[in-house]
């Protein structure tokens, strides 16, 4: 087995993780936790898919990778908006 090939285990058992824990529900797929272990995962097997030139692989984990990207910017975006909303409002001077 080639250092590679370890490298390509672990991306895999990344996403699977993932997706084992989101289906007995330990883990919420709307979670940064979630996107990000698919992001990481995907990513991973991407750019080895893209090195090795094999292009259904870079298309499936590529997808999966900007997928899970926007699925974190998104998280962010909305978390972002609930702490602009929480914060205490100034009074204007009359």
């Amino acid at each position: 087995m080639h250092a590679i090939d370890v490298v390509e285990i672990v991306g895999a058992l990344t996403i699977l993780v993932a997706f084992a824990a989101a289906q007995a529900g330990k883990l919420q797929q709307r979670t940064i936790t979630y996107q990000l272990l698919n992001l990481l995962g995907s990513g991973v097997l991407a750019t080895i898919a893209a090195v090795q030139l094999s292009w259904g692989f870079l298309l499936l984990e590529g997808s999966w990778a900007v997928i899970s990207l926007l699925g974190l910017l998104n998280l962010q975006r909305h978390k972002d908006l609930q702490r602009h909303k929480d914060l205490p409002r100034r009074k204007e001077a009359s």
